[in-house]
């Protein structure tokens, strides 16, 4: 099972489109922890141990960047080093694992320190990312070290893998919104079997991969690279991690910004529905720009839907597009205002009985090449957001719930509430919270920005993640704008904003609107 929409990488989305598609043709686990020794995950180390010098005192070897599975070795101005933490945050002397970094220095003489990124996921990596970042956050390269990292669990930082290409691809044959009982239950035989394979790929890893362990690893980060606080730009899923960074360490914060902002106030349950909504928002404001009705849109592309459930249709390889894939490639151009053309003509010929289109939309978003290779983000985004999630819906309770979804959403509804259940379904370790805690007193002044027209992670997010973090601490700007977050997307009023608060210290005023 292929998570439909978790909280996907926003650098990553835009790059996935360009590789993949330019010719327009995220029931109740199992208990745990992992290792069977192992204290909570998360939990802070002994009171009053401080850190070993082991850890503190590491001084990366930067050196010559090599080329990945996922990319080609970068630009002679990037530097890779690796960084030892520890495997198990409540015993900091014990086990380390290496974290793969990257960066680029500062290109003028005003430097105020590095800037950390995060660019969603959970599973995104920041090594593979970062270079094509570059060209967006250029004027911030002048005074910052541009750094960004694999997260554990992610790329080479000890990455996840749960299952081969061939099961991978034999899954997406599954019906994510089962319509029969021997439908559901090959859904979720499906998410057992995944989870087996975490279990045995992962090892005691899989109990120490979540957003807290990787916001100690980034605190630890900050030291090393000799920061007095963190300068933090986190997007998408990197929004949550930056907010539970900010709670756990919150005198160490310094210039945060934190953009396409995930509400950190609700559960799985409400995640899901908001993505509905979001989603559902975007599909409406793209078929409003073509001139359909969006209520008329949505109900053909509904129906369209329905017949790929009964009959796939045929594409120009051997494979066919069933009703999930179709609804995957329908979910990444909403991404970019940009690929809208894109969703049209992939639509268009769906209509006409040709799936090719809408299939490489897939794949892209799915992370397979042509050779029929598939990435491991979403192995390793599983694997943190399960670690994370303490909520666990019931098939039953999931059932239920199903009119409400689909009433969202018609299009995106039922496979965002059968997600609920099948995701994290018999996962081998317990779940930390039902909600992150970010709430981040006598914390600096954070910059939390929303666009009105996200559809992965809805706009309310960016107030409530304001809320939450309290009174004086964060500070929302808000774009009127269309795709999945806002710095570099086009706005001048934005990028002004971000880059005065991140270069000079001064926020916008709060609540200030960008048209």
């Amino acid at each position: 099972m292929t998570r439909f929409v978790r909280w996907a990488a926003l650098g990553a989305a835009a790059a996935l489109l360009t590789a993949g598609c330019s010719s327009g043709s995220s029931d109740e686990g199992k208990g745990g922890d992992g290792d069977g020794s192992s204290s909570p995950t998360g939990a802070a180390p002994p009171s009053g141990s401080g850190l070993p010098a082991s850890l503190t005192s590491q001084r990366p070897d930067w050196g010559k960047c090599d080329a990945t599975d996922d990319s080609p070795a970068p630009g002679s101005g990037w530097q890779c080093a690796t960084l030892k933490v520890p495997l198990d945050w409540s015993k900091p002397e014990g086990k380390t694992i290496d974290l793969a970094l990257i960066r680029a220095k500062a290109e003028g003489d005003d430097r105020i320190g590095s800037l950390l990124f995060n660019f969603g996921g959970p599973g995104g990596s920041g090594v593979s990312t970062m270079p094509a970042f570059e060209s967006t956050v250029g004027t911030l390269h002048e005074r910052y070290d541009l750094v960004s990292w694999d997260p554990r669990g992610v790329g080479a930082s000890e990455g996840v893998r749960c299952r081969e290409d061939k099961a991978i691809e034999a899954a997406e044959s599954l019906d994510a919104s089962p319509d029969t009982a021997q439908e559901e239950r090959a859904l979720f035989a499906d998410a057992a079997d995944f989870a087996a394979g975490c279990e045995k790929g992962a090892g005691p890893l899989l109990a120490h991969v979540s957003t807290t362990d990787t916001a100690r690893d980034m605190d630890l980060m900050r030291q090393v690279l000799g920061d007095t606080k963190l300068h933090y730009f986190g997007m998408s899923y990197g929004t949550e991690l930056g907010g539970v960074y900010a709670h756990l360490f919150p005198k160490n914060v310094g210039r945060l910004v934190l953009d396409a902002v995930v509400d950190p106030a609700a559960g799985t349950i409400d995640h899901a529905k908001n993505q509905a909504r979001g989603f559902q928002r975007a599909l409406d404001n793209y078929l409003d720009s073509t001139g359909e009705n969006p209520e008329e849109g949505t109900r053909r592309i509904a129906d369209l839907l329905k017949r790929m459930d009964a009959k796939p249709l045929a594409t120009s390889s051997d494979r066919e597009l069933t009703q999930t894939l179709a609804v995957i490639g329908i979910v990444l151009p909403l991404y970019s205002e940009s690929s809208w053309p894109t969703l049209t003509s992939a639509l268009e010929a769906a209509e006409k009985g040709d799936g090719s289109e809408l299939l490489a939309l897939a794949d892209a978003y799915n992370d397979r090449d042509a050779s029929g290779r598939y990435g491991t983000s979403t192995h390793s985004q599983r694997a943190i957001s399960c670690l994370d999630d303490k909520q666990r819906p019931t098939v039953k309770e999931t059932k239920a719930l199903l009119p409400e979804f689909e009433k969202i959403s018609p299009v995106f509804g039922a496979f965002l509430g059968w997600d609920t259940a099948g995701w994290c379904h018999e996962w081998p370790v317990l779940g930390q919270f039902d909600t992150p805690e970010v709430s981040a007193p006598g914390a600096a002044p954070i910059l939390v920005v929303g666009n009105t027209g996200d559809p992965a992670t809805p706009v309310e997010g960016a107030q409530r993640m304001a809320d939450e973090l309290g009174k004086g601490v964060g500070v929302v700007l808000t774009w009127k704008g269309e795709g999945h977050g806002a710095y570099g997307n086009g706005s001048d009023c934005v990028d002004s904003a971000i880059n005065t608060y991140l270069l000079e210290g001064r926020t916008p005023k709060d609540g200030t609107t960008c048209s």
